[in-house]
Parts: structure tokens; sequence; C-alpha cells
């Protein structure tokens, strides 16, 4: 009988080790279960930080877009303007207070991309300005600092929130339109005799972009000051410190005439220089292959009704054959003209921004341009009647900036 002990006691044995090991297997497996479903739900959420940081990046590019399209009216002048736009159709937005300005999504009714809201909350896309007190900031690479609010591109603060379902990320960024690098001579510049101006008025001296309308159609008064913001003169909205170009700068002659009042530095004029843009990309720092970018697609004059923006009037495909031919009259425009043929300016003529024009130019009556006019041309340049032009170099930046379409991010941040 005892010779069968151990034998019953080994059976034993193995059975409770075999129950452990049937243990440890199923505590194993239960932990294994655990695992993969935390993995799963890790992976889950995830996938949807990655949909809501790509979802608030789709709000940041609507909101560059409607910029672009001057769909936004922010005035640098006030630092508080705000823009935000809504989940909604036109007609639709909430009424907000006197500073804010409410738009409709750009996407298309019933495939909206939650970036916005449909209504007033704290995840609506929100552009302002960036400020610095009660100023906007500005973004100039010519000063040290670049950022600051005297002079250069006002500063855009874009905020977007992406969210799926009650996973949310929201994203900070600091944005300018590109800055283009201005090439200017003078503020008439030519490679062609400039003639007789009439009672034409050309200064070379810096000017404001706040600038108003047909201001300094006397020229300069000297000695100064004079009255704040007389129309007569320009003097007041000249940039301080006496910066600025000749008046008129060409590589053939100046013969402008008696009535003609010219101002600049170093001088009124400068005659018989060399060096004048091997094409229109030079004006505005940028390559051939850039510059035709930029301007886009030639347009038909007759077919051009608002003279704000990039235009690039031709008659037909072939670049830089001066053929086409453009008068313009009682017409208020901004931003960059690219003429490929002749240019009549005729009386009711206001521009901000810079003119480039290929084949001949003329005034016949009254015009005022502030920024810059460029003519490369084969006879001569006169004006009958009279022309007031101002160089800004400012002008000319923030219309091409402006126009332009691009952006550059100054800051990017996860809020």
């Amino acid at each position: 009988m005892h010779m069968h002990r151990p034998e019953r006691d080994q059976r034993g044995i193995a059975l409770v080790i075999s129950m452990l090991i049937l243990l440890v297997m199923s505590l194993l497996g239960l932990v294994l279960m655990a695992g993969a479903s935390m993995n799963r739900s890790l992976a889950g959420n995830d996938q949807r930080m990655r949909q809501t940081l790509n979802i608030a990046e789709a709000g940041l590019g609507e909101a560059e877009s409607r910029i672009s399209n001057q769909d936004v009216p922010m005035d640098p002048a006030d630092a508080n303007d705000v823009c935000q736009i809504f989940n909604t159709v036109a007609g639709s937005v909430p009424v907000l207070g006197a500073d804010t300005t409410a738009l409709a999504t750009g996407q298309a009714a019933g495939a909206y991309l939650n970036y916005t809201t449909p209504g007033r909350g704290p995840d609506v896309l929100t552009i302002a300005w960036k400020r610095a007190g009660n100023a906007v900031v500005r973004y100039d690479n010519t000063k040290n600092p670049a950022l600051q609010t005297a002079t250069g591109i006002p500063v855009y603060t874009i905020t977007s929130t992406g969210r799926v379902n009650q996973t949310r990320r929201t994203i900070v960024a600091e944005v300018i339109q590109r800055p283009y690098q201005v090439n200017a001579k003078g503020a008439l510049c030519a490679s062609i005799p400039i003639g007789a101006l009439g009672n034409s008025v050309i200064c070379g001296f810096d000017h404001k972009a706040t600038t108003p309308y047909d201001d300094g159609n006397k020229g300069r008064i000297n000695p100064a000051p004079i009255p704040p913001n007389d129309p007569q003169y320009c003097q007041d909205n000249e940039v301080a410190g006496g910066v600025g170009l000749p008046g008129m700068w060409t590589t053939s002659s100046v013969n402008p005439g008696g009535g003609y009042q010219g101002y600049g530095n170093p001088g009124a004029f400068q005659a018989n220089q060399v060096g004048f843009y091997s094409g229109p990309w030079d004006a505005i720092g940028l390559s051939q292959a850039e510059y035709w970018s930029f301007v886009g697609s030639p347009q038909d004059p007759s077919a051009v009704t608002d003279w704000n923006g990039l235009r690039y009037i031709d008659n037909n495909t072939t670049t830089q054959d001066a053929s086409a031919s453009l008068a313009l009259h009682s017409v208020d425009g901004e931003g960059y003209l690219y003429v490929d043929g002749d240019l009549h300016l005729n009386a009711g003529f206001h521009y901000r921004g810079l003119i480039y024009i290929e084949g001949n130019f003329d005034i016949n009556g009254q015009a005022w341009v502030l920024g810059g006019i460029i003519v490369k041309g084969s006879t001569s340049i006169t004006a009958n009647g009279g022309m007031t032009l101002l160089y800004s170099g400012e002008t000319i930046k923030q219309e091409l900036t402006k126009y332009g379409g691009q952006f550059v991010t100054l800051n990017w941040r996860e809020q």
C-alpha cells in the first residue's frame, strides 16, 4: 500500500502545476486582450489627433485664400479689426460687433470641414492683426528688428481649430503676404526720350502709402512747413528723412518744358543713364519664370471692368512684342498694371501701385499716380495737360504684396 503513495503524490503535483499553467495562460490572455484594446484606443486617438490637425490646417488655408481674394475688409489703420468665418451660407452669418466682419465659409454646402462653427463661440475661424498695444505689428526686413509698428507689411494672426468628435486641436499662425523687392530708379523711368510734359508734377521723394488722391498737384512748397494735409502740395505726405529717387530717370534725353515741375533726390531728373531693365521681372525682383507666373494669362482690355489687382494687358500671346494699345480715362485702380504695348492716359485716371509699359506712353488731361511708372517704348514720352506722379516705394510694395497671392508664415504654434 505504501509503495503507491509517491505515484499518487506525483499525479497530484502534476495536476496542480497544470492548473497553475492554465491560470497563468488565462491571465496572460486577459492582459494581451487588454493591451490590444488599449493599443486600438491609442491608435484611434492618435488618428483623430492627426485628423484634427489636418482640419485646422485647412482652416488656415481658407483664411489665407480669403485674404488673398480681398474678401477680408480689415484696415491696418485699425488694430481692432477682426474677421470671423462661419460654417454657414451667406445671409445666415451671426451679427457681430462694429470692429468684426462675419463671412460665410467658402466651402461647398453640405461638405463642411469642422475648422469653424456655424455660430459664435471659441472655435470660430478668426483672422486678426498681430498687435503691440494699440498698434498693428508690421514686417520690414530692412529694419532691425524686422517686426515693429512703423513700416512694412502688416502681420495677420489666424486662429483655426480642427474638431473630430470630442477631439480638438487649435493652431495659431502669424503670416504676411509675400514681400517683393522693388528695384525703382525714378518716379518715371524710361529707355526713351522724355519730351514736353505740359504742367505735370513729378516728384521722386518717397511718399507715404496713405497719401490721398490728387495730393501734390502743385508740387512741393519751399520752404516748409505747409498747412497740414494741404491737397495742393505733397511735402506733408513725404516719408521723413528726405529719402527718395530722381523724379525722372532715362537712358536718353529729358526736355520737359517750362511748365513742368520736377523734384527728387539727388535731383529732378537724371538723363543719359545706363542699366535699364532687361525685362519687367527685374523691376520687382523676380526671375523671368516667376514673373510670368505672377502676372498670369494676358487679358483683353475690353473685358476688364475692374482695374484693381494684377492686370496683364495684351492683344495676343506673344510676350514683349509691344503690339497692344490701351486707353484709360475715369479709372480708379490699384495694384500692378503691365501693358504689352502703348498706354494712353486721359482725364480722371487715379492709380496706386506700379505701371510697366512695353510700348509708348502719353498723357492727355489730368492723371494722378502714387507709386511709379516704367516705360520701355520706342519714341518719346509726352503729356498734354497735367499729370501728378508721386513716387512711393511703400505703395508699390504694398500693392504687389496685396495682390501677389502668396504667404509667408512667420510663426506657427499649437494652442
